[in-house]
């Protein structure tokens, strides 16, 4: 496994399994120069969203970065604001002209806006169907809103991207998206720093010698979770990614497992007002 390692979705798209995740980073040089980092690295999976409001500088990285388009794997995401059917379809063309892209290889809805996403999944088909995306998903779906979608979708989602880490192991949801076919991904897999300093992760990082950032990113992979954790520092994007050379055995797996305390630092997607 490497870092341009990838996950065979449930379409047949090679999705990697490790990317770069830009929520939070500044629009203009600050995301320019963190693509253009991750780029260089090795990375090869981009992960934005048109309410980070940095999908123009993501362009711009790509584009200075000079590795061709067809080699990245770039994911945007469609914001509650604009989720509908016609609102869906013009919020993709805003944000694949601000990306700069002919096409986006994962589009997610990104969170279940009650009474819209339905029609907002349409619209997702829609694109999929006249090419214009390789795949798509959702994000912040819950166990209940992937029923309730099911019952209606043509299409399967390829992805949920959650929030996930060791607070927050959602096995039962993961459990669930497995048995549809459904890949995870983790945002905030770092559960924004909250977990850099846990005893029990610092002490299985000093065994292997390596970060808590790195034990955590790797019990991900040996979970078959996609993960994007974000930095705009060159060091720690390049030392994010240094994690295929080593394996956490069953005994320590089992130990971060039992870390999970249904934690979340985001919303969650049962009760959110935004």
């Amino acid at each position: 496994m490497n870092l341009q390692s990838t996950v065979k979705l449930n379409n047949g798209v090679e999705m990697p399994k490790f990317g770069l995740g830009v929520f939070k980073v500044q629009e203009g040089q600050e995301v320019i120069d963190s693509v253009k980092a991750a780029i260089k690295a090795g990375y090869i999976s981009i992960d934005t969203a048109a309410v980070y409001k940095n999908e123009e500088g993501v362009g711009q990285g790509i584009k200075e970065s000079g590795v061709d388009r067809e080699k990245l794997f770039i994911t945007t995401k469609v914001w509650n604001a604009d989720q509908g059917y016609d609102s869906t379809l013009a919020a993709f063309e805003t944000s694949i002209q601000k990306l700069g892209l002919d096409y986006i290889d994962l589009y997610l809805i990104h969170w279940p806006v009650s009474g819209k996403y339905k029609e907002t999944w349409k619209a997702l088909e829609k694109l999929y169907k006249d090419g214009k995306v390789k795949a798509i998903g959702v994000s912040n779906f819950h166990k209940h809103h992937l029923e309730d979608l099911l019952s209606e979708a043509e299409i399967v989602p390829t992805v949920n991207q959650i929030e996930l880490h060791p607070l927050l192991s959602q096995e039962e949801l993961r459990n669930f998206c497995k048995e549809k076919g459904i890949v995870v991904e983790a945002w905030s897999p770092l559960a924004q720093g909250k977990l850099l300093d846990n005893p029990v992760l610092t002490e299985i990082a000093a065994k292997y010698n390596k970060s808590t950032a790195q034990i955590i990113l790797r019990w991900d992979l040996q979970n078959d979770i996609v993960t994007i954790p974000k930095s705009i520092k060159e060091h720690r994007i390049i030392e994010n990614a240094d994690i295929f050379d080593f394996e956490l055995t069953a005994e320590d797996l089992k130990k971060i497992n039992g870390l999970n305390k249904n934690e979340r630092v985001g919303a969650d997607p049962d009760n959110f007002n935004f």
